[in-house]
């Protein structure tokens, strides 16, 4: 690869600087030069970008030394690459002090000791970088074309990595949250572990392109993604041959054909998932499956694995769709649903209709610790992040999870579970998704009968709808989260908005009616039955 950053070590041997001499900063002649300017000033924050050739004269600056110092100490805190002193009138010599914190800058200053025409050499360090920004766009270019070739082919993702290699001569490194790791040259390897550790460490920080040390070697860190999650890192070993802004340019192409390969993959995989969806839907309709999908699709039995169903309610049901474009909407959803359950450590198996999706979602327990609800809320949390670039908009999705079970056998029980507590979050009764968060719903949905429901929530409620319709009042709202509060007047108040006195004022109205009991324990249970009943109604 041909160079590609100007450094002050190139602009020396430059033609336009044969009379140049070097009087400090002689370690930082690797510094990067991105353009060249004239500046004759000393109020130059506004002037000044970072990475400039400064040429001067000095004809705008006052003669004293702490003029100097203090003018060269500005251009080296706004990281100018460097300094161009033409020696006459203005600056006869350079100070011994402005040399010294030159060199403990590494802030190379170049003095031409006879006079020189800054616009010849202006011109020629622009057109040297304009070409090099001509020829970084066709390098550019190419590099896509091979990568998008490449991604064509058998092993793909390494002969990526091999042409990074070759291309900038640095370890070119792919890590995804699978085992199997992508690398060339294969003394790359050695990074693997302590850069994986770093990114399971770094809570995100790594969700856009970044750099990291390890063992003393910058690294340019690139996510991978698609589908709207990060499939993995595109780590490149980093070269000070090479503009930053560039190194990240070729990556995003070859991480752009990288998720090509890994999305090709996974649709290949889903399209042979045909016979899965069958398989949910017969295990949770209760009926019968073969014993060689049981071990097909799901994890082979024992006494550490457990399950739970997810009840995925859709906002949107695709009516009226060419079942080419069906199947196309059904592979993504089932793409990112299942790549999101993996992250979050389960084993999925999956069905999706127009409007739903099921998810027989097991997981290993160590000691029949069966609150695996943290995953699961992660889960949640995730799925209501997607925002429809995979067919699916979280936030208008609603959840419902089962209990945990181990036998596959109850999966019709545990999916009838999933959808009630789906039912009861669509109707704002319940907040939690998790079905054993019910409490006394779990009693009440298994009364078949709406009569019942209806006649039993009647038989205590029904004097109180009587006087909020006389009345217009809401007695029973109040009523319904003073019990909610455990009897807390205060919790009780600050949840309506009203003042204590207010609230005073309908108690005893509900005392009137009730009776002056109907917080005793076997009223209020009654009462909060009721309650929940009329609500399972709505």
């Amino acid at each position: 690869m041909e160079k590609l950053t100007l450094t002050i070590r190139h602009v020396l041997e430059r033609k336009s600087f044969q009379g140049a001499r070097l009087i400090a900063g002689h370690e930082g002649l690797d510094r990067e030069v991105k353009w060249s300017h004239v500046l004759e000033v000393q109020d130059l924050d506004s002037l000044i970008n970072g990475g400039e050739l400064i040429l001067t004269t000095g004809v705008g600056l006052q003669l004293d030394l702490m003029t100097q110092f203090h003018y060269v100490k500005k251009l080296i805190d706004r990281q100018v690459s460097c300094l161009c002193i033409e020696i006459g009138p203005y600056f006869e010599e350079i100070p011994e002090e402005i040399i010294k914190l030159a060199d403990f800058h590494a802030f190379p200053i170049i003095i031409f000791e006879k006079k020189v025409r800054f616009v010849d050499i202006t011109q020629d360090l622009h057109t040297y970088i304009i070409n090099q920004h001509h020829q970084m766009l066709s390098q550019l270019d190419t590099m896509s074309r091979k990568f998008n070739s490449l991604s064509l082919t058998h092993n793909g993702i390494l002969k990526i990595l091999q042409e990074l290699n070759h291309f900038f001569k640095q370890s070119a490194i792919f890590i995804t949250e699978k085992p199997k790791l992508y690398y060339y040259p294969s003394e790359s390897k050695v990074w693997e572990t302590q850069i994986r550790l770093l990114l399971e460490q770094s809570s995100g920080h790594y969700a856009e392109p970044n750099s990291l040390v390890v063992g003393g070697q910058s690294f340019a860190i690139l996510p991978v993604e698609g589908l709207g999650q990060v499939l993995g890192h595109l780590c490149l070993q980093r070269s000070q041959t090479v503009p930053e802004d560039f190194a990240f340019l070729i990556l995003d192409r070859a991480a752009l054909a990288i998720a090509q390969i890994l999305l090709r993959d996974r649709t290949i995989e889903e399209r042979k998932q045909n016979n899965e969806d069958d398989f949910v839907r017969n295990l949770i309709n209760g009926r019968p499956v073969d014993d060689e999908d049981l071990q097909t699709f799901v994890p082979v039995p024992s006494k550490n694995m457990y399950y739970r169903i997810f009840h995925i309610q859709l906002a949107i049901s695709e009516k009226n769709l060419h079942p080419s474009d069906w199947e196309e909407i059904k592979l993504q959803r089932l793409m990112s649903i299942r790549t999101l359950l993996k992250r979050c450590g389960f084993f999925p198996a999956l069905s999706c209709s127009k409007n739903s999706i099921t998810a027989i979602a097991c997981f290993l327990a160590d000691n029949r610790v069966k609150e695996e609800k943290s995953r699961s809320l992660q889960a949640i949390e995730q799925i209501r992040e997607m925002n429809g670039s995979n067919y699916i908009d979280g936030q208008l999705c609603q959840f419902g999870i089962s209990s945990v079970y181990q036998a596959f056998s109850q999966a019709n029980k545990a999916y009838a579970e999933a959808l009630k507590v789906e039912e009861m979050c669509q109707k704002g009764v319940a907040e939690s998704p998790f079905y054993e968060d019910l409490g006394l719903y779990k009693i009440l949905l298994e009364i078949k009968d709406p009569d019942f429901l209806r006649t039993y929530a009647d038989s205590y409620l029904a004097p109180i709808f009587e006087y909020d319709n006389k009345m217009d009042s809401n007695l029973f709202e109040t009523l319904a989260v003073y019990l909610e509060s455990n009897g807390s007047k205060k919790d009780t108040a600050e949840r309506l908005f009203i003042v204590r006195q207010t609230l005073y004022h309908r108690l005893e109205k509900l005392e009137m009616i009730l009776g002056a009991d109907f917080m005793a324990p076997a009223n209020r249970l009654a009462l909060e039955s009721a309650v929940k009943a009329y609500r399972i109604l709505l």
